[in-house]
Protein backbone atom coordinates (compact mmCIF):
# COMPACT_ATOMS: atom_id res chain seq x y z
CA UNK A 1 0.00 0.00 0.00
CA UNK A 2 1.59 3.18 -0.96
CA UNK A 3 0.68 5.20 2.29
CA UNK A 4 1.65 8.98 0.98
CA UNK A 5 -0.65 8.75 -1.40
CA UNK A 6 -3.39 7.46 1.19
CA UNK A 7 -2.18 10.16 3.57
CA UNK A 8 -2.70 13.09 0.49
CA UNK A 9 -5.87 11.48 -0.18
CA UNK A 10 -6.94 11.83 3.44
CA UNK A 11 -5.71 15.69 3.83
CA UNK A 12 -7.97 16.87 0.59
CA UNK A 13 -10.94 15.21 2.00
CA UNK A 14 -10.49 17.24 5.59
CA UNK A 15 -9.59 20.23 3.47
CA UNK A 16 -12.87 20.10 1.81
CA UNK A 17 -14.62 19.41 4.97
CA UNK A 18 -13.33 22.02 6.76
CA UNK A 19 -14.09 24.39 3.55
CA UNK A 20 -17.65 23.76 3.60
CA UNK A 21 -18.13 24.25 7.22
CA UNK A 22 -16.68 27.71 6.78
CA UNK A 23 -19.12 28.50 3.72
CA UNK A 24 -22.10 26.92 5.64
CA UNK A 25 -21.23 29.30 8.91
CA UNK A 26 -20.52 32.68 6.32
CA UNK A 27 -24.14 31.92 5.10
CA UNK A 28 -26.92 34.90 6.53
CA UNK A 29 -29.71 34.48 7.31
CA UNK A 30 -31.18 36.26 4.57
CA UNK A 31 -28.60 34.75 1.92
CA UNK A 32 -30.25 31.21 3.03
CA UNK A 33 -34.10 32.60 2.45
CA UNK A 34 -32.87 34.26 -0.83
CA UNK A 35 -31.87 31.00 -1.91
CA UNK A 36 -34.96 29.09 -0.61
CA UNK A 37 -33.07 27.16 1.66
CA UNK A 38 -35.88 26.94 4.71
CA UNK A 39 -33.32 24.10 6.57
CA UNK A 40 -30.91 26.46 6.52
CA UNK A 41 -33.03 29.20 7.76
CA UNK A 42 -34.09 27.30 10.69
CA UNK A 43 -30.69 26.06 11.93
CA UNK A 44 -29.84 29.98 11.47
CA UNK A 45 -32.52 30.58 13.45
CA UNK A 46 -31.74 28.28 16.64
CA UNK A 47 -28.47 29.23 16.46
CA UNK A 48 -29.23 33.01 17.06
CA UNK A 49 -29.10 34.62 14.24
CA UNK A 50 -30.02 37.69 14.06
CA UNK A 51 -33.53 37.53 12.47
CA UNK A 52 -33.50 41.46 10.91
CA UNK A 53 -29.83 41.35 9.49
CA UNK A 54 -30.30 43.30 6.38
CA UNK A 55 -27.99 42.19 2.96
CA UNK A 56 -26.40 45.03 1.60
CA UNK A 57 -28.93 46.56 0.02
CA UNK A 58 -31.10 46.36 3.05
CA UNK A 59 -33.06 43.00 2.10
CA UNK A 60 -33.78 40.90 5.19
CA UNK A 61 -35.02 36.96 5.00
CA UNK A 62 -38.37 38.30 5.30
CA UNK A 63 -38.50 40.23 2.10
CA UNK A 64 -37.15 36.92 0.62
CA UNK A 65 -40.09 34.81 1.68
CA UNK A 66 -42.43 37.21 0.99
CA UNK A 67 -40.83 37.00 -2.88
CA UNK A 68 -40.96 33.73 -2.89
CA UNK A 69 -44.48 33.90 -1.18
CA UNK A 70 -42.87 31.13 1.17
CA UNK A 71 -45.35 31.65 4.27
CA UNK A 72 -44.00 28.98 6.43
CA UNK A 73 -40.45 30.53 6.33
CA UNK A 74 -42.35 34.08 6.97
CA UNK A 75 -44.09 32.79 10.14
CA UNK A 76 -40.55 31.41 11.67
CA UNK A 77 -39.24 34.90 11.06
CA UNK A 78 -41.80 36.71 12.65
CA UNK A 79 -41.39 34.09 15.60
CA UNK A 80 -38.41 35.16 15.72
CA UNK A 81 -39.15 38.69 16.14
CA UNK A 82 -38.84 39.64 12.07
CA UNK A 83 -39.36 43.55 11.56
CA UNK A 84 -42.26 43.42 9.13
CA UNK A 85 -42.24 47.07 8.51
CA UNK A 86 -38.55 46.68 7.74
CA UNK A 87 -37.85 48.08 4.10
CA UNK A 88 -34.73 48.38 1.93
CA UNK A 89 -32.53 50.79 0.71
CA UNK A 90 -35.20 51.30 -2.06
CA UNK A 91 -37.84 51.63 0.05
CA UNK A 92 -39.69 48.40 -0.27
CA UNK A 93 -41.61 46.92 2.62
CA UNK A 94 -42.49 42.82 2.67
CA UNK A 95 -46.21 43.61 2.46
CA UNK A 96 -45.40 45.77 -1.16
CA UNK A 97 -43.65 42.08 -2.38
CA UNK A 98 -46.75 39.98 -0.98
CA UNK A 99 -49.48 42.23 -2.71
CA UNK A 100 -47.46 42.11 -6.00
CA UNK A 101 -48.34 38.01 -5.49
CA UNK A 102 -51.74 38.86 -4.27
CA UNK A 103 -51.24 36.22 -0.99
CA UNK A 104 -54.46 37.39 0.65
CA UNK A 105 -53.23 34.88 4.05
CA UNK A 106 -49.80 36.36 3.53
CA UNK A 107 -50.88 39.62 3.54
CA UNK A 108 -53.35 38.89 6.91
CA UNK A 109 -50.12 37.23 8.63
CA UNK A 110 -48.21 40.35 8.03
CA UNK A 111 -50.84 42.99 8.37
CA UNK A 112 -51.38 40.64 12.21
CA UNK A 113 -47.33 41.45 13.17
CA UNK A 114 -48.20 44.94 12.90
CA UNK A 115 -47.18 46.10 8.96
CA UNK A 116 -48.66 49.41 8.30
CA UNK A 117 -51.61 49.04 5.41
CA UNK A 118 -50.77 52.22 4.41
CA UNK A 119 -47.51 51.89 3.50
CA UNK A 120 -46.08 53.28 0.09
CA UNK A 121 -42.96 52.89 -1.96
CA UNK A 122 -41.43 55.83 -2.93
CA UNK A 123 -43.16 56.92 -5.51
CA UNK A 124 -45.99 56.73 -3.29
CA UNK A 125 -47.56 53.41 -4.67
CA UNK A 126 -49.65 52.09 -1.74
CA UNK A 127 -49.89 48.60 -0.83
CA UNK A 128 -53.48 49.01 -1.75
CA UNK A 129 -52.87 50.18 -5.33
CA UNK A 130 -50.22 47.17 -5.73
CA UNK A 131 -52.93 44.80 -4.68
CA UNK A 132 -55.40 46.61 -6.87
CA UNK A 133 -53.57 46.43 -9.63
CA UNK A 134 -52.22 42.47 -9.15
CA UNK A 135 -56.29 41.48 -9.02
CA UNK A 136 -56.30 40.27 -5.40
CA UNK A 137 -59.91 40.80 -3.97
CA UNK A 138 -58.94 39.06 -0.48
CA UNK A 139 -55.76 40.78 -0.25
CA UNK A 140 -57.52 43.74 -1.15
CA UNK A 141 -60.22 43.46 1.36
CA UNK A 142 -57.84 42.96 4.01
CA UNK A 143 -55.97 45.71 3.15
CA UNK A 144 -59.16 47.93 3.46
CA UNK A 145 -60.32 45.93 6.86
CA UNK A 146 -57.11 46.99 8.41
CA UNK A 147 -57.53 50.46 7.55
CA UNK A 148 -55.61 51.15 4.11
CA UNK A 149 -57.03 54.75 2.92
CA UNK A 150 -58.72 53.38 -0.97
CA UNK A 151 -58.23 57.50 -1.77
CA UNK A 152 -54.32 57.64 -1.63
CA UNK A 153 -52.55 59.06 -3.80
CA UNK A 154 -48.98 58.17 -5.66
CA UNK A 155 -46.97 60.89 -7.26
CA UNK A 156 -48.85 61.33 -10.26
CA UNK A 157 -52.17 61.57 -8.15
CA UNK A 158 -53.22 58.43 -9.36
CA UNK A 159 -55.00 56.54 -6.92
CA UNK A 160 -56.02 52.58 -6.43
CA UNK A 161 -59.82 52.53 -8.06
CA UNK A 162 -57.91 54.48 -10.84
CA UNK A 163 -55.28 51.01 -11.23
CA UNK A 164 -58.18 48.76 -10.39
CA UNK A 165 -60.92 50.66 -13.24
CA UNK A 166 -57.89 50.00 -16.06
CA UNK A 167 -56.85 46.83 -15.33
CA UNK A 168 -60.85 45.87 -15.34
CA UNK A 169 -61.24 44.30 -12.02
CA UNK A 170 -64.73 44.72 -10.98
CA UNK A 171 -64.73 42.95 -7.46
CA UNK A 172 -61.97 45.03 -6.84
CA UNK A 173 -64.05 48.35 -7.52
CA UNK A 174 -67.21 47.10 -6.22
CA UNK A 175 -64.92 46.89 -2.64
CA UNK A 176 -63.00 50.29 -3.09
CA UNK A 177 -66.58 52.33 -3.81
CA UNK A 178 -68.25 50.26 -1.05
CA UNK A 179 -65.15 51.38 1.51
CA UNK A 180 -65.35 55.17 -0.42
CA UNK A 181 -63.36 55.64 -2.81
CA UNK A 182 -64.00 58.79 -4.79
CA UNK A 183 -65.33 57.77 -8.13
CA UNK A 184 -64.74 61.10 -9.03
CA UNK A 185 -61.04 61.49 -8.42
CA UNK A 186 -59.05 63.17 -11.19
CA UNK A 187 -55.76 63.42 -12.44
CA UNK A 188 -53.78 66.86 -13.51
CA UNK A 189 -54.42 65.27 -16.90
CA UNK A 190 -58.44 65.16 -16.55
CA UNK A 191 -58.19 61.47 -16.31
CA UNK A 192 -60.52 59.95 -13.92
CA UNK A 193 -61.31 56.26 -12.86
CA UNK A 194 -63.69 56.18 -15.41
CA UNK A 195 -61.46 57.23 -18.59
CA UNK A 196 -59.38 54.74 -17.16
CA UNK A 197 -61.77 52.18 -17.94
CA UNK A 198 -62.60 53.32 -21.12
CA UNK A 199 -59.30 53.18 -22.46
CA UNK A 200 -58.76 49.60 -21.92
CA UNK A 201 -62.33 48.86 -22.79
CA UNK A 202 -63.34 47.05 -19.50
CA UNK A 203 -67.12 47.55 -20.11
CA UNK A 204 -68.27 45.97 -16.95
CA UNK A 205 -66.44 48.58 -14.82
CA UNK A 206 -67.97 51.23 -17.12
CA UNK A 207 -71.04 50.17 -16.10
CA UNK A 208 -70.04 50.02 -12.45
CA UNK A 209 -68.85 53.71 -12.46
CA UNK A 210 -71.68 54.60 -13.88
CA UNK A 211 -73.89 53.04 -11.54
CA UNK A 212 -71.94 54.81 -8.74
CA UNK A 213 -73.11 58.48 -10.34
CA UNK A 214 -70.37 59.39 -12.85
CA UNK A 215 -71.94 61.28 -15.68
CA UNK A 216 -71.65 59.37 -18.85
CA UNK A 217 -71.33 62.93 -21.04
CA UNK A 218 -68.66 64.53 -18.53
CA UNK A 219 -65.56 65.54 -20.30
CA UNK A 220 -61.97 65.38 -19.70
CA UNK A 221 -60.39 68.35 -18.46
CA UNK A 222 -56.94 68.87 -18.00
CA UNK A 223 -55.04 70.95 -15.86
CA UNK A 224 -52.70 73.42 -18.02
CA UNK A 225 -50.22 74.71 -15.37
CA UNK A 226 -48.59 74.32 -12.30
CA UNK A 227 -45.59 72.43 -11.87
CA UNK A 228 -46.96 68.57 -12.73
CA UNK A 229 -43.64 67.06 -15.07
CA UNK A 230 -46.53 65.17 -17.28
CA UNK A 231 -47.97 68.28 -18.22
CA UNK A 232 -45.32 70.50 -18.85
CA UNK A 233 -43.09 68.25 -20.45
CA UNK A 234 -42.51 68.87 -24.10
CA UNK A 235 -42.52 65.13 -25.04
CA UNK A 236 -45.70 64.76 -23.72
CA UNK A 237 -49.30 64.46 -25.74
CA UNK A 238 -52.20 64.99 -23.54
CA UNK A 239 -55.66 63.71 -24.72
CA UNK A 240 -57.61 66.78 -26.00
CA UNK A 241 -59.86 68.93 -23.71
CA UNK A 242 -63.47 67.99 -24.28
CA UNK A 243 -63.00 64.19 -24.77
CA UNK A 244 -65.94 62.35 -23.72
CA UNK A 245 -66.61 59.13 -22.53
CA UNK A 246 -67.63 58.08 -25.50
CA UNK A 247 -65.51 59.69 -28.49
CA UNK A 248 -62.46 57.73 -25.67
CA UNK A 249 -63.95 54.56 -26.97
CA UNK A 250 -64.21 55.18 -30.25
CA UNK A 251 -60.83 56.70 -30.74
CA UNK A 252 -59.33 53.24 -29.07
CA UNK A 253 -61.45 50.78 -31.24
CA UNK A 254 -64.11 49.51 -28.27
CA UNK A 255 -67.03 49.76 -30.24
CA UNK A 256 -68.98 47.89 -28.37
CA UNK A 257 -68.46 49.79 -25.59
CA UNK A 258 -68.55 52.84 -27.65
CA UNK A 259 -72.54 51.54 -27.74
CA UNK A 260 -73.06 50.86 -24.29
CA UNK A 261 -72.73 54.64 -24.03
CA UNK A 262 -74.75 55.84 -26.20
CA UNK A 263 -77.66 53.48 -24.68
CA UNK A 264 -76.72 54.85 -21.46
CA UNK A 265 -77.52 58.31 -22.35
CA UNK A 266 -73.74 59.30 -24.23
CA UNK A 267 -74.65 62.65 -27.06
CA UNK A 268 -73.74 60.48 -30.74
CA UNK A 269 -73.45 63.73 -31.99
CA UNK A 270 -70.71 65.12 -29.78
CA UNK A 271 -68.30 67.13 -30.67
CA UNK A 272 -66.85 68.73 -27.73
CA UNK A 273 -63.45 67.16 -28.09
CA UNK A 274 -63.52 68.90 -32.11
CA UNK A 275 -64.86 65.93 -33.77
CA UNK A 276 -67.99 63.97 -33.32
CA UNK A 277 -67.45 59.69 -33.37
CA UNK A 278 -68.26 59.12 -37.17
CA UNK A 279 -65.59 62.07 -38.21
CA UNK A 280 -63.31 60.16 -35.40
CA UNK A 281 -63.88 57.27 -37.42
CA UNK A 282 -61.92 58.43 -40.76
CA UNK A 283 -58.94 58.31 -38.56
CA UNK A 284 -59.52 55.44 -36.49
CA UNK A 285 -59.52 53.34 -39.72
CA UNK A 286 -57.06 55.09 -41.38
CA UNK A 287 -54.25 56.93 -39.69
CA UNK A 288 -51.10 58.06 -41.24
CA UNK A 289 -49.19 56.05 -42.85
CA UNK A 290 -45.98 57.70 -41.31
CA UNK A 291 -45.15 57.73 -37.51
CA UNK A 292 -46.36 61.02 -37.34
CA UNK A 293 -49.95 59.04 -36.03
CA UNK A 294 -50.66 56.73 -33.83
CA UNK A 295 -51.32 53.30 -35.45
CA UNK A 296 -54.55 51.83 -35.39
CA UNK A 297 -56.01 51.10 -31.86
CA UNK A 298 -55.75 46.90 -31.20
CA UNK A 299 -59.58 47.38 -30.05
CA UNK A 300 -61.70 44.96 -28.50
CA UNK A 301 -64.95 42.93 -29.15
CA UNK A 302 -66.04 42.03 -32.57
CA UNK A 303 -67.72 44.80 -33.75
CA UNK A 304 -65.76 46.24 -37.18
CA UNK A 305 -65.59 49.62 -38.07
CA UNK A 306 -68.55 49.75 -40.34
CA UNK A 307 -70.39 47.71 -38.29
CA UNK A 308 -70.07 50.64 -35.81
CA UNK A 309 -70.55 53.05 -38.02
CA UNK A 310 -73.69 51.69 -39.63
CA UNK A 311 -74.85 50.94 -35.53
CA UNK A 312 -74.08 54.97 -34.67
CA UNK A 313 -76.25 56.19 -37.29
CA UNK A 314 -79.01 53.73 -36.18
CA UNK A 315 -78.81 55.54 -32.86
CA UNK A 316 -78.90 58.75 -33.81
CA UNK A 317 -75.56 59.93 -35.45
CA UNK A 318 -76.17 62.80 -37.98
CA UNK A 319 -74.77 61.49 -41.44
CA UNK A 320 -74.37 64.80 -42.27
CA UNK A 321 -72.84 66.86 -39.25
CA UNK A 322 -70.45 69.78 -40.00
CA UNK A 323 -67.90 70.49 -37.68
CA UNK A 324 -67.85 74.02 -35.85
CA UNK A 325 -64.42 73.89 -34.91
CA UNK A 326 -60.85 74.14 -37.00
CA UNK A 327 -59.15 71.77 -34.68
CA UNK A 328 -57.41 68.95 -36.64
CA UNK A 329 -57.12 64.81 -35.99
CA UNK A 330 -54.42 64.46 -33.71
CA UNK A 331 -51.04 63.93 -35.30
CA UNK A 332 -51.96 64.17 -39.00
CA UNK A 333 -49.94 65.64 -41.63
CA UNK A 334 -53.17 66.95 -43.57
CA UNK A 335 -54.10 70.78 -43.18
CA UNK A 336 -57.62 70.46 -45.17
CA UNK A 337 -59.92 72.63 -43.22
CA UNK A 338 -62.02 70.96 -40.72
CA UNK A 339 -64.29 73.61 -39.84
CA UNK A 340 -67.22 72.69 -41.29
CA UNK A 341 -65.84 69.24 -42.12
CA UNK A 342 -68.42 66.27 -42.69
CA UNK A 343 -67.58 62.71 -41.94
CA UNK A 344 -67.95 62.16 -45.50
CA UNK A 345 -65.04 65.14 -46.41
CA UNK A 346 -62.71 63.13 -43.86
CA UNK A 347 -63.19 59.80 -45.27
CA UNK A 348 -62.12 61.39 -48.88
CA UNK A 349 -59.10 62.68 -47.63
CA UNK A 350 -58.39 59.31 -46.34
CA UNK A 351 -58.89 58.26 -49.62
CA UNK A 352 -61.17 55.29 -47.91
CA UNK A 353 -63.85 54.47 -50.47
CA UNK A 354 -65.53 51.88 -48.03
CA UNK A 355 -66.12 54.38 -45.43
CA UNK A 356 -67.64 56.74 -47.96
CA UNK A 357 -70.06 54.04 -49.87
CA UNK A 358 -71.52 53.32 -46.47
CA UNK A 359 -72.01 56.81 -45.25
CA UNK A 360 -73.29 57.30 -48.69
CA UNK A 361 -75.82 54.11 -48.30
CA UNK A 362 -76.87 55.89 -44.92
CA UNK A 363 -77.56 59.08 -46.47
CA UNK A 364 -74.69 61.38 -46.44
CA UNK A 365 -74.82 64.27 -48.97
CA UNK A 366 -71.21 63.64 -51.32
CA UNK A 367 -71.31 67.17 -52.07
CA UNK A 368 -70.79 69.30 -48.93
CA UNK A 369 -67.90 71.16 -48.66
CA UNK A 370 -66.23 72.59 -45.71
CA UNK A 371 -66.53 76.40 -44.56
CA UNK A 372 -63.25 77.26 -47.37
CA UNK A 373 -65.35 75.71 -49.84
CA UNK A 374 -63.13 72.58 -49.90
CA UNK A 375 -65.02 69.62 -51.28
CA UNK A 376 -64.99 65.81 -51.07
CA UNK A 377 -63.65 65.53 -54.59
CA UNK A 378 -60.65 68.22 -54.06
CA UNK A 379 -59.99 66.22 -50.80
CA UNK A 380 -60.19 63.11 -52.53
CA UNK A 381 -57.43 64.14 -54.95
CA UNK A 382 -55.10 65.05 -52.30
CA UNK A 383 -56.16 68.55 -50.96
CA UNK A 384 -54.34 69.58 -47.72
CA UNK A 385 -51.32 67.08 -48.50
CA UNK A 386 -48.03 68.47 -46.71
CA UNK A 387 -46.10 65.21 -46.42
CA UNK A 388 -46.70 63.12 -49.59
CA UNK A 389 -46.58 59.17 -49.20
CA UNK A 390 -46.85 59.48 -45.22
CA UNK A 391 -50.44 60.51 -45.07
CA UNK A 392 -53.59 57.99 -45.30
CA UNK A 393 -54.56 56.98 -48.46
CA UNK A 394 -52.40 55.63 -51.16
CA UNK A 395 -52.75 57.00 -54.75
CA UNK A 396 -54.36 53.99 -55.77
CA UNK A 397 -56.79 54.40 -53.26
CA UNK A 398 -57.17 58.03 -54.00
CA UNK A 399 -58.10 56.98 -58.14
CA UNK A 400 -61.43 54.89 -56.57
CA UNK A 401 -62.67 57.39 -54.57
CA UNK A 402 -62.06 60.05 -56.95
CA UNK A 403 -63.86 57.46 -59.40
CA UNK A 404 -66.80 57.28 -56.71
CA UNK A 405 -67.40 60.99 -56.52
CA UNK A 406 -67.15 61.35 -59.96
CA UNK A 407 -69.39 58.95 -61.07
CA UNK A 408 -71.55 60.82 -58.58
CA UNK A 409 -71.58 63.68 -60.38
CA UNK A 410 -68.71 66.12 -58.47
CA UNK A 411 -67.72 69.43 -59.76
CA UNK A 412 -64.90 68.92 -61.67
CA UNK A 413 -64.44 72.58 -62.00
CA UNK A 414 -65.03 73.57 -58.37
CA UNK A 415 -62.89 76.23 -57.00
CA UNK A 416 -62.05 76.80 -52.98
CA UNK A 417 -61.85 79.76 -51.53
CA UNK A 418 -58.10 79.36 -51.43
CA UNK A 419 -58.27 79.05 -55.19
CA UNK A 420 -57.37 75.54 -55.51
CA UNK A 421 -59.05 72.80 -57.22
CA UNK A 422 -59.17 69.10 -57.08
CA UNK A 423 -56.01 69.10 -60.11
CA UNK A 424 -54.22 71.53 -57.27
CA UNK A 425 -54.86 68.63 -54.76
CA UNK A 426 -53.31 66.02 -57.07
CA UNK A 427 -50.38 68.04 -57.10
CA UNK A 428 -49.86 68.59 -53.91
CA UNK A 429 -50.11 64.32 -53.29
CA UNK A 430 -47.57 64.15 -55.98
CA UNK A 431 -50.46 61.78 -57.08
CA UNK A 432 -49.81 62.05 -61.32
CA UNK A 433 -52.10 59.33 -62.29
CA UNK A 434 -54.77 60.95 -60.33
CA UNK A 435 -54.22 64.72 -62.06
CA UNK A 436 -54.44 62.50 -65.85
CA UNK A 437 -57.44 60.71 -64.23
CA UNK A 438 -58.65 63.99 -63.50
CA UNK A 439 -58.16 65.51 -67.02
CA UNK A 440 -59.38 62.13 -68.36
CA UNK A 441 -62.83 63.06 -66.90
CA UNK A 442 -63.22 66.26 -68.44
CA UNK A 443 -61.47 69.30 -65.89
CA UNK A 444 -61.03 72.35 -67.75
CA UNK A 445 -57.58 72.33 -67.68
CA UNK A 446 -58.31 76.54 -68.64
CA UNK A 447 -59.97 76.86 -64.50
CA UNK A 448 -57.11 74.08 -62.62
CA UNK A 449 -54.14 76.03 -64.46
CA UNK A 450 -54.80 79.46 -62.55
CA UNK A 451 -52.84 80.38 -59.35
CA UNK A 452 -54.20 79.73 -56.07
CA UNK A 453 -53.93 82.54 -52.99
CA UNK A 454 -50.58 81.60 -52.86
CA UNK A 455 -49.90 82.01 -56.51
CA UNK A 456 -49.28 78.42 -56.91
CA UNK A 457 -50.38 76.32 -60.00
CA UNK A 458 -50.56 72.65 -60.27
CA UNK A 459 -47.44 73.16 -62.31
CA UNK A 460 -45.70 74.79 -59.71
CA UNK A 461 -47.08 73.01 -57.21
CA UNK A 462 -45.46 69.79 -58.38
CA UNK A 463 -41.99 71.30 -58.97
CA UNK A 464 -41.89 71.91 -55.51
CA UNK A 465 -43.53 75.30 -54.83
CA UNK A 466 -46.21 73.98 -51.97
CA UNK A 467 -44.38 75.28 -48.61
CA UNK A 468 -42.05 73.74 -46.14
CA UNK A 469 -39.24 72.15 -47.78
CA UNK A 470 -39.18 72.19 -51.80
CA UNK A 471 -39.93 68.71 -53.29
CA UNK A 472 -40.62 68.52 -56.35
CA UNK A 473 -42.47 65.52 -58.12
CA UNK A 474 -40.64 64.65 -61.54
CA UNK A 475 -43.62 62.22 -62.22
CA UNK A 476 -46.41 65.02 -61.95
CA UNK A 477 -44.15 67.46 -63.52
CA UNK A 478 -44.51 65.45 -66.50
CA UNK A 479 -48.23 64.84 -66.56
CA UNK A 480 -49.08 68.09 -65.91
CA UNK A 481 -46.96 69.68 -68.73
CA UNK A 482 -47.84 66.98 -71.05
CA UNK A 483 -51.42 68.53 -70.77
CA UNK A 484 -50.74 72.03 -70.82
CA UNK A 485 -48.54 71.40 -73.86
CA UNK A 486 -51.35 69.27 -75.67
CA UNK A 487 -53.51 72.36 -74.56
CA UNK A 488 -51.23 74.76 -76.19
CA UNK A 489 -51.13 76.88 -72.94
CA UNK A 490 -47.52 78.11 -71.40
CA UNK A 491 -45.63 76.32 -68.92
CA UNK A 492 -43.34 79.15 -68.62
CA UNK A 493 -43.26 81.92 -66.15
CA UNK A 494 -41.44 83.28 -63.62
CA UNK A 495 -40.23 81.18 -60.33
CA UNK A 496 -37.02 80.72 -58.59
CA UNK A 497 -35.04 77.92 -60.20
CA UNK A 498 -35.21 74.66 -58.08
CA UNK A 499 -31.92 72.49 -57.23
CA UNK A 500 -31.85 69.14 -56.20
CA UNK A 501 -28.44 69.30 -53.77
CA UNK A 502 -28.22 65.79 -53.79
CA UNK A 503 -27.72 66.10 -58.56
CA UNK A 504 -25.31 68.44 -57.60
CA UNK A 505 -21.33 68.16 -57.42
CA UNK A 506 -19.62 67.44 -54.91
CA UNK A 507 -18.10 71.07 -55.60
CA UNK A 508 -19.18 73.68 -58.14
CA UNK A 509 -16.60 76.11 -59.45
CA UNK A 510 -17.64 79.87 -58.51
CA UNK A 511 -18.74 82.09 -61.59
CA UNK A 512 -16.55 85.36 -62.07
CA UNK A 513 -17.70 88.46 -61.38
CA UNK A 514 -20.85 89.51 -63.18
CA UNK A 515 -19.92 92.48 -65.47
CA UNK A 516 -22.63 95.30 -65.57
CA UNK A 517 -24.84 95.22 -68.57
CA UNK A 518 -25.78 97.05 -70.73
CA UNK A 519 -29.35 98.38 -71.07
CA UNK A 520 -30.21 96.82 -73.96
CA UNK A 521 -28.15 93.47 -72.76
CA UNK A 522 -30.61 93.54 -69.78
CA UNK A 523 -33.67 94.14 -71.96
CA UNK A 524 -32.73 90.91 -73.56
CA UNK A 525 -31.63 88.90 -71.04
CA UNK A 526 -35.11 89.49 -69.60
CA UNK A 527 -37.00 88.59 -72.45
CA UNK A 528 -35.12 85.50 -72.71
CA UNK A 529 -36.32 85.00 -68.93
CA UNK A 530 -39.39 85.11 -69.61
CA UNK A 531 -39.73 81.89 -72.34
CA UNK A 532 -37.26 80.26 -70.67
CA UNK A 533 -38.55 76.70 -69.15
CA UNK A 534 -38.76 76.31 -65.53
CA UNK A 535 -35.51 74.48 -64.59
CA UNK A 536 -35.79 71.62 -62.41
CA UNK A 537 -32.53 69.65 -61.45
Amino acid sequence: MDWRRLIAGLSVLTLAAAGAATAAEETTLADAAEQGQGKIVRTLLADGADVNAPQVDGTTALHWAAYHDDLDTARLLLEAGADANAVNRYGVPALSLVATNGNADFVRLLLDAGADPNVALLGGETVLMTAARTGSLAAVKALLSAGADPDARERREQTALMWAASEGHLGIVNALLDAGGDVHASLRSGFTPLFFAVREGNIDVVHRLLEAGVDVNAVLERVKDGPDAAVNNASYRPIDDGMSPLLFAVRNGHFELAVDLIEAGADPNDQRSGFAPLHTMSWVRKPDASDRGDPPPIGSGSLTGLQFVRKLADLGADVNLQLNSAVRPPHTASRLGMEGATAFLMAADRADAPFMQLLLELGADPFIPNVEGSTPLMAAAGLGTTAPEEEAGSEAEARDAVELLVELGANLDAVDDNGDTAVHGAAFASFPTVVQQLADYGADIHVWTQPNEQGRTPLFIAEGFRGGLPRPSRATIEVVTFLMDGAGISTAGPRPELIDQYSLPAQQPQPPPAQPAKPEEKQEKSDQAAKAQPQVR
